[in-house]
């Protein structure tokens, strides 16, 4: 009979207990079912380590994309090999990009059925990854501006906020007209048998489309990124106000995505390199890394397999 581990995030947003106890119950008519509850950061990365050794067959995330995300770096931790377990996500969190690029339902009950139809039908999809130095990530990885919105949402919800779309809208304002440095860009982009670009303002890196969403609605820095292709990048040059405005209104339209002289806009990239000078803020999947001068991107096609 096929193993499961559960990996339950209790605090994730959207996670509730009837959630996790329909989950269990329905996946145990299909597999032999471990369950664990995540205490602290980077224990659904342990889980998913010791279940790759293990040789569990599927690791199931039940949260948003933060556990996703280390569920995903633990069943990698050894490396690409045959008979790493498949990855099942239930969305638990406040936004859930990964899940809804794959179109995974947002409700835990529907969810589940998916999950229990691919086990049944042996159906399983294979994605492509990114890698950033030594994290891999599933759907973004900033450096600069959106890190440092990232790190002041996580900021104020740890001292007790609520975590809403609208939190992060006020914080991206606020940020940008008062503290974000608009003056001096600080990220140079070098390729692999290309000149560098430098006097970049921040950077954007995307493994799949949209970036992310804002209530329900999709937002396209880079609306050519998939899962089957490279990485894409969206790197401006500018930090004037219309100029900003005009690339804002243009990742909210999706359509061809942003345009203009002053973006960087770069399709199916294998591998590319950031540096900051200073640090600036890093984040992968929507968790802060803390500051980075220098990250090294990669795209690894096939990296992991999916039920959906």
């Amino acid at each position: 009979m096929r193993r499961a581990l559960i990996v339950v995030n209790p605090t994730a947003t959207t996670t509730t207990v009837r959630g996790r106890d329909v989950l269990v119950r329905a996946l145990a008519s299909e597999a032999k079912v471990e369950v664990e509850v995540t205490t602290h950061r980077g224990h659904a990365g342990a889980l998913a380590v010791r279940a790759a050794r293990d040789g569990v067959d599927v690791v199931v995330a039940l949260g948003g994309d933060g556990t996703v995300n280390e569920v995903v770096n633990g069943i990698l931790t050894d490396g690409l090999r045959p008979g790493l377990p498949a990855l099942a996500v239930v969305p638990g969190g406040s936004t859930n990009v990964f899940a809804r690029t794959l179109g995974i339902p947002d409700q835990t009950i529907e969810a589940t059925g998916q999950i229990l139809d691919a086990l049944r039908e042996g159906r399983s999809r294979s994605i492509g990854l990114g890698r950033a130095g030594d994290r891999w990530f599933t759907f973004t990885a900033g450096l600069g501006y959106d890190a440092e919105v990232v790190r002041r949402v996580e900021r104020r919800r740890r001292a007790g906020d609520g975590l809403t779309h609208t939190r992060y809208a006020r914080t991206a304002l606020t940020h940008f007209a008062t503290r974000y440095d608009r003056r001096h860009p600080a990220i140079t982009l070098e390729r692999p048998g290309e000149e560098p670009v430098p006097r970049v303002y921040y950077a954007i890196v995307s493994n799949t489309a949209p970036w992310t969403f804002f209530r329900g609605r999709p937002l396209h820095t880079s609306p050519a990124a998939s899962y089957e292709t490279g990485l894409d990048l969206f790197a401006p040059r500018t930090m004037r106000t219309v100029p900003t405005i005009r690339l804002a209104s243009q990742v909210w339209r999706g359509g061809a995505g942003p345009r203009g002289r002053r973006v960087v806009q770069l399709h199916d990239l294998h591998s590319f390199t950031l540096r900051a000078e200073p640090a600036l803020a890093f984040q992968v999947d929507g968790d802060d890394l803390g500051d980075r001068d220098v990250v090294h991107f990669a795209a690894v096609p096939d990296a992991l397999r999916v039920l959906v």
